[in-house]
């Protein structure tokens, strides 16, 4: 017997309240899609505690809920998308298109981002959203050290 689909995520934008569980997803994300970064040193205080005082501080920053958990984020500085996370069980559910079509609203001129050269899935999830790469980078300006991508979408 097929389950129904999920409801669509509700989008809005961030409030500090949020930071809580931002920092969850941010590190629940991260541990999952990306397994061959070095342990992160930063505990959930102190990624709640960077969320608060530079996410908000320096990025417009929308969530996707599902009632009432907070399932993913993203983050805007200037033309810059900051962050894009998903908690790895809402992965593939169509959230992280969500977001990513809040940002593009946000900034309807054009959106540049970096990802890891490693990142397949991510560089994937980019492409089809229509991202192509614009500039690639030996990891010399990451702190992980790692390849980089830098994307670009233009309308």
């Amino acid at each position: 017997m097929d389950r129904p689909a999920a409801p669509l995520p509700l989008i809005r934008p961030a409030t500090t309240a949020d930071a809580p569980q931002i920092a969850h997803v941010h590190r629940e994300s991260r541990r999952a899609t990306m397994p061959y970064l070095p342990p992160q040193r930063r505990d959930h205080a102190a990624v709640t505690r960077w969320a608060r005082e530079t996410l908000f501080t320096t990025c417009t920053t929308w969530v996707a809920t599902r009632g009432p958990d907070l399932i993913g984020y993203a983050a805007v500085r200037d033309d810059l998308l900051e962050h894009l996370y998903v908690r790895p069980d809402a992965l593939r559910t169509g959230t992280g298109g969500l977001l990513l079509d809040a940002a593009r609203t946000h900034r309807p001129d054009g959106l540049t981002l970096h990802v890891f050269a490693r990142n397949t899935a991510a560089r994937a999830f980019y492409a089809r959203h229509g991202f192509t790469v614009v500039a690639t980078g030996d990891g010399s300006s990451t702190m992980e050290g790692l390849p980089e991508l830098t994307l670009g979408w233009t309308p």
